[in-house]
């Protein structure tokens, strides 16, 4: 499952705000904000709806590896 930093990072690395993918997952900007910032760990669909969105978006997730999760953008 994606972690909060991920999330972070990869709105980064595509250069959309909140509010953008908000609208790409369908869910609610205040639901991302509070992810983000640990305040809610978010239920697992929510949690998957952005992550696709952000997957959709180019973003590849890459999972913690002894460095850290991380992402990067498709070719």
């Amino acid at each position: 499952m994606m972690q909060p930093s991920q999330c972070r990072m990869a709105r980064a690395a595509l250069k959309i705000s909140v509010r953008e993918l908000a609208k790409r997952a369908g869910v609610a900007a205040n639901t991302i904000t509070r992810f983000e910032t640990e305040k809610s760990r978010g239920y697992a669909d929510t949690v998957a709806k952005i992550q696709k969105a952000l997957e959709k978006a180019g973003v590849i997730f890459i999972a913690e590896n002894g460095g850290g999760p991380g992402v990067r953008l498709r070719k």
